[in-house]
């Protein structure tokens, strides 16, 4: 069992910036693939980044060039760094974890609000 736990949402102006942080409880953190997925009212749970064992980086074209995914494996740790913000960039965001060896072993966070609006 790995809890996930994201921090790091609030409301901030089109144009600018957020960094979102998932800690995880698991002893085997550097095992995992990483990634944020988000979620806007009325929307499916949609792919926004994506960081694997090895630290390769994914991103969905939505948010490619403004969205840095990376990881920290001492802390167990993985942030976001989300540049460039705007309106529809406003969703839940939520921390996901994937064994690199076992696929059914994954789980998800709580999520954390990120509202950008003037």
């Amino acid at each position: 069992q790995v809890q996930l736990v994201e921090s790091g949402g609030g409301l901030v102006e089109p144009g600018g910036s957020l960094r979102l942080t998932c800690a995880a409880s698991t002893t085997i953190f550097s095992m995992y693939h990483m990634g944020w997925y988000r979620q806007a009212p009325g929307n499916q749970r949609e792919f926004v980044a994506r960081i694997t064992s090895t630290s390769s980086t994914i991103y969905a074209d939505s948010v490619k060039g403004r969205f840095t995914i990376s990881r920290d494996n001492a802390k167990k740790t993985i942030y976001l760094q989300m540049n460039s913000l705007k309106p529809e960039d406003t969703a839940a965001y939520y921390c996901n974890a994937v064994h690199q060896f076992r696929p059914n072993d994954q789980y998800w966070g709580q999520g954390t609000q990120a509202t950008v609006s003037s």
